[in-house]
Parts: C-alpha cells; sequence; structure tokens
C-alpha cells in the first residue's frame, strides 16, 4: 500500500485535481530550490512528490480556494 493513501490525502483537500497541483508546486519548490526543503523532519518518500504529499497529510501544506470578486459597475 502507497503511503500517503489517496483516500487520506482527499481529506485534506477538496478534489484530486487540487491534490496533484498542490503538491506537484511544491515538489518543484524542492527540486529547484535547497533552501526550501522539507517542512518534515523525516520523509518516508526520497522523490519530491511523495515528500510534498507526506506534507499534505502532515498539515505543513494547506489550500486555499478564494472566490473571485464581483466587479462594481
Amino acid at each position: 500500500m502507497l503511503y500517503p493513501s489517496i483516500d487520506s490525502l482527499l481529506t485534506k483537500l477538496d478534489s484530486k485535481y487540487t491534490l496533484v497541483t498542490v503538491s506537484s508546486k511544491r515538489a518543484r519548490e524542492i527540486k529547484e530550490d535547497l533552501s526550501r526543503g522539507p517542512m518534515i523532519h523525516r520523509p518516508v518518500s526520497y522523490k519530491p512528490v511523495g515528500i510534498a504529499l507526506e506534507e499534505i497529510i502532515d498539515d505543513h501544506l494547506h489550500f486555499k480556494r478564494i472566490t473571485p470578486l464581483e466587479d462594481e459597475e
């Protein structure tokens, strides 16, 4: 079984699309900038995407959806 599971990750975010978007952006940060390394002490995974998913499950990485403002006319 993979860690973390997709079911446990979807309790933290609202959709699979959001999960993929957030984790891929964070994985790119981890890979490209060594000073922005993992926010967890001992990650199980050694790959950036796996580390990003572990950060989501451990509540180190959050996502907040904002709604656009209506145009004032």
